[in-house]
């Protein structure tokens, strides 16, 4: 075993750890942004894998090393310093990762140049990004993955990887899937950062082109306010959101006559505010409220004593059935006690899992869809406080 062990070794460039008579593989992961805010969801989730290594990193060495020691890990974890913006070559080559888990945002200003370092490294990549240029792109950097024998993914995350298991679950139901209407309301009591604000708050009274009557048509950002409610969780407000499926889906539903996906607030309050500045970015008087993140973070942080740590995510999809009649299906995912964030994190965890047991061997790049099936997405998330809710209904 333990020379079978060795010859894998030095084809993976794994760690063979030795316990007693047993010998194991151990996956170096280096998780980039490993202590903020969805690093540490990460990390604490995968800490107990006997199969995996924890590699905090992030731009303070002091932060990374504190929080790997803090964590109960299977083999211990450490602490690196990383600088996305920094020499990335000499920094994969010090921490030597097997598989590096891209968590720092904002996506929406960076372009492939972690994918690529990782590639040059000869590890594999995955990123949590919601930026839809970033995802829909990565594809370019497919003859490379699949030179360098390595996996890069964009988008192990809700979108598009949730998205798109919930739609092709329900697509054998339709004849004619025609419209999709879906949307993320975030608690308020969510461990929110400065880069996800910046993130959400860069479209914010932007043109965004969507799909809508079968045509692509300009909407704008945190527009188009509605209302929807939620089973057991109430009434929440949404505006329209740019993510990678408006560019995906398109061409992965090709009968899809229109799409909209919008997010929302917990506190109407603070929703209706945020739609008010979105009015004063298309008119030109303030520029994107991205450039105030810091100062409007604060001033939600104001609003915590009004809210919970409830958050949803819905999705409607509409046609026609295999009888030509109009079909209609609904599904809910309600997160309470401030577990929403794990719903984004688990594509990573499910790939990152299966990439260190050597279980996904497709090397090349690609946006997250075509990887994890909905029902293994829900099954990574049953013992967490959320509830999956399939309103079916026949129109």
């Amino acid at each position: 075993m333990v020379r079978a062990g060795l010859a894998r070794f030095r084809r993976t460039g794994r760690h063979l750890l030795a316990d007693g008579d047993q010998a194991h593989m151990v996956a170096r992961i280096l998780i980039i942004g490993g202590y903020g805010n969805f690093g540490t969801y990460i990390a604490r989730t995968l800490a107990n894998d006997e199969s995996i290594r924890l590699l905090i990193g992030g731009r303070s060495a002091d932060k990374a090393h504190a929080f790997s020691a803090s964590l109960e890990a299977a083999n211990a974890a450490e602490g690196h310093a990383i600088d996305i913006d920094g020499d990335l070559t000499e920094a994969l080559g010090r921490i030597a990762p097997d598989i590096v888990i891209h968590t720092t945002g904002p996506f929406q200003t960076q372009d492939h140049r972690v994918a690529r370092a990782c590639i040059a490294q000869g590890c594999h990549y995955l990123d949590l990004a919601d930026a839809r240029e970033f995802v829909a792109t990565i594809d370019r950097l497919d003859a490379e993955a699949k030179a360098k024998d390595v996996l890069v993914v964009s988008g192990a995350s809700s979108v598009p990887c949730l998205t798109a298991a919930v739609i092709d679950a329900y697509l054998p139901s339709f004849g004619r899937l025609k419209a999709v209407d879906y949307g993320i309301s975030a608690a308020q009591h969510t461990n929110r950062g400065l880069a996800t604000t910046s993130a959400v708050l860069s479209y914010v009274g932007k043109p965004i082109e969507m799909l809508r009557d079968g045509a692509m048509k300009t909407v704008y950002g945190w527009e188009d306010t509605h209302a929807v409610r939620y089973p057991g969780l109430g009434t929440r407000l949404f505006g329209n959101c740019d993510i990678p499926d408006l560019t995906l889906f398109p061409q992965r539903y090709p009968t899809l006559r229109s799409m909209r996906f919008c997010a929302g607030h917990e506190l109407k309050a603070l929703h209706i505010g945020t739609r008010m500045l979105g009015v004063l970015v298309r008119l030109r008087v303030i520029g994107s409220l991205s450039d105030h993140a810091g100062s409007l973070l604060k001033l939600a942080f104001a609003f915590d004593r009004f809210g919970s740590g409830r958050s949803g995510f819905h999705m409607f999809m509409s046609g026609l059935g295999h009888d030509g009649n109009p079909l209609e299906r609904r599904f809910w995912i309600v997160a309470r006690s401030g577990h929403g964030p794990y719903i984004p994190c688990m594509p990573a965890i499910l790939l990152a899992r299966q990439l260190a047991r050597e279980r996904v061997r497709k090397p090349g790049a690609r946006p997250c869809v075509d990887l994890i099936d909905l029902d293994s997405y829900l099954a990574a998330l049953s013992d967490l406080d959320i509830e999956i809710n399939r309103d079916d209904i026949e129109a």
